[in-house]
Formats: structure tokens, C-alpha cells, sequence
């Protein structure tokens, strides 16, 4: 029996392109922050990356906590919709605050001003925006292949805006100066942008009503619960763990590919090589995205398709490092291309994965938790990125690299070769290793199968 359609094509692109006001603050962030900071304002990066760890302790906190606000939200936009598109107010305020660090202030002043500014945006508005914006995968649809959709949608325009913010940004602040102002100005327009397309993705989908989320469930005698509960439901969820950790390895990936720029001036010679490797990462990216629905459906789930492309990341990131150090570029750029292909498939699915994840809790403890479930998106994007822009700058500061000196010493040479090269594959393996272990559609199916429930008739469907 084919699984009834919600959605139209013009839902799932409004969808996706939410993605681009997502990473008009996340690739602008990651990629750029922490030149701008040791570069431009001349903070010191190890003090930098200090701050940039001690605010995700705050982040730790607010993840479940607006996941569980989503969760016990009812408004006339529904659950999600509502902090996706006024959270991102705020998004846009505090990203032009943190690419705005005022110059005639005293060199703690300016630690000051960037810890507050970089801790609300990604601890408060990032998080309620992201958490919804993720969430609504679970609430606008309950067929699982408009699920696969959604996700291979939104990555295509995310990756295509990563690109784009990789390609452009340096010569866009170049050609404004080169200063704190131009780092400003571009932060504005950025900003500008998100907020457009952000309410536009917001307003392009409904959610379904919630007697029709709950249509052939079991409705359990006490629905609500409170934030100590919705955290002891999540972490009684392997699978969310797993996929936890799965997000916090991709962000420390993208962190080190991010640090890609200090490569690329200092050992390499040529910080424009930055924006051509962009490519070589997202151009792949973008086509896996596209045979993603199609592969899934091929191989009767997520599971194989994977494992499968990580193993191909895996291999596509040894070769880079092989590359790396006969020196050849273009075999650089070719492998670097090789590795995100295998890195497509589970960009695309991923948050399908999740809501098979949020059926197993549901499965297993009898409670809908979708909001709650969708903050492993949120924690492991600002997790990882936040702890991998923090490595980055106490590698760099371990290192000896001082970032107004015109020159750097072997060793900051030698760390920048290791973490644009090494580290990148050690976490491709560590995350390959992860998804070895994620099978939760056939766990979700046995656990189906035992209390008798007809797979036609179930919420959220693994058949494809």
C-alpha cells in the first residue's frame, strides 16, 4: 500500500531553501570567525577558542530546553514554525554582533563583547531556530519518502549556500576595504538575507494537526512531560546518542576543513585556493544529494547507503592526505571531491534517520517526542563547531602562530598540515565506525513486528 503524499514540490524546495539562512550564519561563522578574530581584531586565538568551549556549556543546557518548548507549543503556525521564523530575529542581530567588535575598546572589552554576542546566537536564537526548523521533517509529513526529500532538498541549498559564503567572502571583504568595517558590512548583508529567506521557508509549509500526527497511535494516558523526563527519554534512545555523536563528528570535520583558510595562505601561499576547494567539497555534495531519494529507495533504506558512503569518505580523505604531501593540488581537489560524494547520502536522510529514531522512543517508551528528538541537531552542530573552532584556535595558539605577524614558524606550519589533512580523516573513520552501528529501521520493524503492528498502518514508515 503506497503511503499518502503531503506535500508538493514547491513545499519541499520552500522547505529546503531554509537551509540558506541556516548557513549564511553557520559557514559564515565556522569558516570565518576565527581569521577575522586573530586576523582583523587581533584577539589572541588560543583566549578565542577558550570562550568559544566555555559557551557551549551554556548550549548544553538549551538544546533539550527548546526542544521541549517546541514539543508543548500549540499556536495557530503550529509547534515549530512559530521559533523557527521569530528566533531568527534574533539570528540576524547577534551575527552582524559578532562580526562587529567594536575597535576602540580595550582588548578584554572586545573578549567580552564577542563571548555574548557568539553565546546568544548560538545558545538561544541559533538553537530555537535550528531545533524547529529540523523539527519540522516530523510535523509537515508523515510519509518517510517526502521525508528523504525534505532532507536532500534542504542540503542542496545548504551546501550550495556554503559555497557560495566558502567562495566569495574573502574577495567580497577585500574588495570593501579589508578592515573590521567591511567584515561588518558583509555580516549585514548576510544577516539581510537569512532573515528574507528564512520567513519565506516558514511560511511555504504547514503543519499537520496534531489528531492527524497521532492517527494510528495509541494514545498513552500522560502526554506531557517536563525537561527532566523529555532528557531521561533521550538518553534511554541509542540511537540518539549515536546520532549525536554522528552531528558533533561532522562539525569538528567541518571545523578543520574551515581551518582550511589558515592552510591555504600560509602553506599552500594562495588563501584564494579556499574558495576552489569549496567546490571540490560542496559541488559533490550537491549531486550525492540529488540520487539520494533514488539510492535509498533502491536499497530498501537508509542504513546501507550510509555506511556504504562513508567507507568511500573514508578512502577519498586517506587519498587526500597521500596527495597532500607530494604536493599535487589538483589531486588534492580530486580526492577531497571523492570523499564528500560518500559524504552525500547521510546529509540527505539524515533527518529521516531522525524521525525513525523519534518512532523508536516512540516504540519504546509510548511518547511522541519529535521536538525534543530534533535537538541532537542542534547540540551536535553547535557542539561540534563550537568545540572544533576552539581546537582550532588552541592548536594554532599551541602552535606559535600569531596571527598579525607576517611570518609563522614551522611548527604553526607543521599544525595547520595536520589539521587540515589528519584530522579530517580520523573523523571520517570514527563517524563510519557510528553508522556501522545504526541500523534503527530494522530495529524499529522488530520492534513493529512484536506488538503486531500492521507496517501500512504505522506512523512513520521504513519501507521505501
Amino acid at each position: 500500500m503506497e503511503e499518502k503524499k503531503y506535500l508538493k514540490w514547491y513545499n519541499k524546495v520552500g522547505y529546503g531553501s531554509g537551509d540558506i539562512a541556516g548557513n549564511v550564519v553557520y559557514a559564515f561563522l565556522t569558516s570565518f570567525v576565527m581569521v577575522y578574530l586573530t586576523d582583523t581584531v587581533g584577539l589572541t586565538a588560543g583566549i578565542v577558542g577558550t570562550l568559544i568551549a566555555v559557551s557551549k556549556i551554556f548550549d548544553g543546557f538549551t538544546d533539550i530546553f527548546f526542544g521541549s518548548m517546541i514539543d508543548k507549543t500549540h499556536t495557530r503556525l503550529g509547534k515549530a514554525r512559530p521559533w523557527m521564523i521569530y528566533g531568527y530575529i534574533g539570528c540576524a542581530v547577534t551575527l552582524i554582533a559578532v562580526f562587529a567588535v567594536p575597535m576602540n575598546l580595550g582588548n578584554s572589552a572586545k573578549y567580552a563583547w564577542f563571548f555574548i554576542a557568539y553565546t546568544l546566537l548560538n545558545g538561544v536564537f541559533y538553537t530555537a531556530n535550528n531545533i524547529a526548523y529540523s523539527a519540522l521533517t516530523s510535523l509537515v509529513t508523515k510519509n518517510s519518502k517526502e521525508r528523504v526529500q525534505m532532507g536532500s532538498y534542504r542540503f542542496i541549498f545548504a551546501f550550495s549556500t556554503s559555497l557560495l559564503i566558502q567562495s566569495i567572502t574573502v574577495g567580497f571583504v577585500d574588495r570593501l576595504g579589508g578592515d573590521a568595517g567591511a567584515w561588518r558590512t558583509v555580516a549585514i548583508i548576510y544577516a539581510v538575507v537569512g532573515l528574507i529567506v528564512n520567513t519565506i521557508s516558514g511560511l511555504s509549509v504547514k503543519e499537520l494537526p496534531e489528531d492527524e500526527l497521532n492517527e494510528g497511535e495509541e494514545k498513552t494516558e500522560q502526554e506531557e512531560y517536563g525537561l527532566v523526563q523529555a532528557f531521561h527519554l533521550l538518553i534511554k534512545n541509542k540511537y540518539y546518542l549515536m546520532i549525536c555523536g554522528t552531528y558533533i563528528l561532522q562539525q569538528l570535520y567541518g571545523a578543520m576543513i574551515g581551518a582550511g583558510i589558515y592552510y591555504m595562505t600560509w602553506v599552500l601561499k594562495n588563501k584564494n585556493l579556499f574558495g576552489q576547494f569549496a567546490w571540490a567539497v560542496n559541488i559533490p555534495l550537491i549531486v550525492a544529494l540529488i540520487f539520494t531519494p533514488t539510492l535509498v529507495g533502491k536499497w530498501k533504506g537508509m542504513y546501507k547507503l550510509n555506511l556504504r558512503g562513508y567507507i568511500l569518505a573514508v578512502i577519498g580523505r586517506g587519498l587526500v592526505v597521500v596527495a597532500g604531501y607530494m604536493g599535487n593540488i589538483p589531486l588534492m581537489m580530486a580526492f577531497t571531491a571523492l570523499a564528500a560524494l560518500g559524504q552525500g547520502p547521510w546529509q540527505g536522510d539524515m533527518n529521516a534517520v531522525i524521525a525513525s529514531c523519534s518512532e523508536y522512543t516512540y516504540l519504546t517508551q509510548g511518547k511522541r517526542v519529535d521536538g525534543t528528538m530534533y535537538s541532537c541537531t542542534s547540540l551536535g552542530v553547535k557542539l561540534g563547531g563550537g568545540i572544533g573552532t576552539a581546537v582550532v584556535g588552541w592548536l594554532l595558539e599551541f602552535s606559535g602562530y600569531v596571527g598579525t605577524n607576517s611570518v609563522q614558524p614551522q611548527s604553526a606550519l607543521d599544525m595547520m598540515q595536520f589539521m587540515y589533512l589528519w584530522l579530517p580523516l580520523i573523523f571520517d573513520v570514527l563517524i563510519m565506525f557510528v553508522l556501522s552501528k545504526m541500523d534503527v529501521e530494522t530495529a524499529n520493524e522488530k520492534l513493529k513486528a512484536e506488538k503486531g503492528m500492521i507496517s501500512d498502518e504505522v506512523t512513520d514508515h521504513v519501507q521505501y
